[in-house]
């Protein structure tokens, strides 16, 4: 039940993503008490299809999907209550792009100069230690990072896949899986090393017929394509430059065959362009195009350089665009056209980036770096916050292919976020909380909930396992930093 529409003043009409609603499940009536409400909130920005603000609102939950939402003083029952007050409360944050074993090279000092190919080869032959321990303590660390900045879904673009280094994406899921938050690694790959023209080193590439088995024995392990899933796969192959244009083609053809979606880095440097140009004959969107990737089960991470025809393409397409604002300033890419995108009809979500190019992975940084970077391109009047929620959280799950996640409506499943929106540093913002969010701060969650479930309550994690894993990934971070300076 949604009442009292809040009407907050911005003085242009919503952008919205066209990611339709379909096929909500709906909740049974009960008498029972609901799982948990959250109460108290100043304004609860569900991002329904109508883009429903309520002031003073609620939310309820059963069974990890919102059964109810509503206006103070009609809170129902609950087993479980969260406190909002002084809150803003949205949708989680879904993050579109990431490599999160790269916080075990987090500021990591002999790489920090250099161009994006650069950084990529000082840095290779460190990852090539990486194996199921490194794999599983640094999605721990990185996914509970995540959560404590808002995010509730996200990918994770693990390329790197060492010779004996074992299972590495399915460590991963049970990091995810402990800390109860909702995942879709992809199952990325390289196959085009030095020897062949490509970027990184022998150590870290594979062949084609061992990725593209990996690939579909992950999938049938782990994929769930239900509605609710919690963790779904994807193919990813890294870049132009550093996987076959054969490779590209056939894992288009395998992600066809069984369903799932494509990911990969695409016109993410201007020195791309020109390897595109002089090893492929075209440019990188051409290329992504001439591999049957152009399709709406795509979405592509940083895509700095496209021009006009090709945002256009993307839009025909579906594909859709993983923005990275603090990856791309940090090192040194460029301004992506985010505005161009949007206007065109392109999905644009958000992404971190690997912990090693930003260093923090916070989706609230990056929410607040793609408001600022798309004004510093385009003027004041060219992004607003709620756009920027938007592509946090529906062009989010349009990247990922899901309609059950990214708004707060009955039936969608129950992953939302309270904000605090008090003390020194939001004093005085009282006209537009949506906008405070972003433009005060900066901001944490103070609870966090993935499928009806609080992963951050009061500020904290809710798992008792910090100190323990923080001690492991010390470990591993110092042991591979010390045989990188030997």
């Amino acid at each position: 039940m949604l009442k009292n529409r809040s009407t907050w003043s911005h003085s242009t009409p919503h952008r919205k993503e066209s990611c339709t609603l379909q096929n909500e499940p709906r909740i049974a009536q009960t008498t029972e008490p609901y799982d948990l409400v959250i109460t108290g909130a100043d304004l609860v920005a569900t991002m329904d299809a109508t883009r429903n603000e309520v002031r003073g609102g609620w939310v309820a939950v059963r069974d990890g999907r919102v059964a109810a939402i509503g206006t103070a003083g009609t809170e129902p029952d609950a087993t479980d209550r969260l406190r909002a007050d002084g809150c803003l409360i949205t949708p989680g944050l879904i993050n579109t792009h990431h490599h999160i074993y790269q916080n075990l090279t987090r500021s990591f000092a002999p790489a920090l100069n250099g161009d994006l190919f650069d950084w990529l080869r000082t840095l290779y032959p460190v990852w090539s230690r990486l194996d199921e321990e490194a794999s599983y303590v640094s999605a721990w660390i990185g996914l509970a990072e995540l959560a404590l900045g808002g995010c509730t879904t996200t990918t994770d673009h693990l390329y790197v896949h060492p010779r004996g280094g074992g299972d590495l994406i399915s460590a991963e899921i049970t990091a995810a899986t402990e800390l109860g938050m909702r995942f879709h690694p992809t199952r990325g790959s390289m196959s085009l090393s030095e020897k062949d023209g490509g970027l990184p080193p022998n150590s870290v590439v594979q062949d084609d017929d061992e990725i593209l088995a990996d690939s579909e024995r992950l999938v049938l392990r782990h994929h769930d394509a239900s509605d609710g899933a919690m963790v779904r796969i994807a193919l990813a192959p890294c870049s132009p430059f550093s996987v076959t244009p054969a490779l590209m083609r056939r894992t288009a053809e395998l992600a066809e065959r069984l369903d799932v979606r494509l990911h990969t880095h695409i016109a993410e440097a201007s020195n791309e362009d020109e390897y595109c140009l002089a090893t492929l004959g075209k440019r990188p969107l051409e290329h992504f195009e001439d591999v049957g990737w152009g399709s709406d089960r795509s979405w592509v991470a940083h895509c700095i350089f496209p021009n006009e025809a090709e945002v256009g393409r993307l839009a025909r397409w579906g594909t859709g665009v993983a923005h990275c604002p603090s990856s791309n300033q940090l090192i040194g890419g460029g301004l992506a056209p985010v505005r161009e995108m949007r206007d065109a009809g392109v999905h644009v979500g958000l992404g971190c980036d690997g912990s090693a190019s930003t260093d923090c992975a916070s989706m609230w940084i990056e929410a607040r770096g793609a408001l600022l970077l798309a004004r510093l391109r385009g003027g004041p009047a060219s992004m607003r916050a709620r756009e920027v929620l938007e592509m946090a959280t529906l062009g989010g799950a349009a990247c990922l292919g899901r309609t059950d996640i990214g708004h707060l409506s009955v039936g969608a499943m129950a992953d939302l976020v309270c904000w605090p929106l008090e003390g020194i540093l939001f004093a005085g913002a009282l006209s537009d909380p949506v906008e405070a969010w972003l433009r005060c701060g900066p901001n944490a969650a103070r609870h966090t909930v993935v499928h009806g479930r609080p992963v951050v309550r009061d500020g904290s994690l809710v798992s008792t396992r910090v100190d323990e894993m923080l001690g492991r990934h010390r470990t591993i971070a110092s042991d591979w930093l010390a045989a990188a300076t030997r």
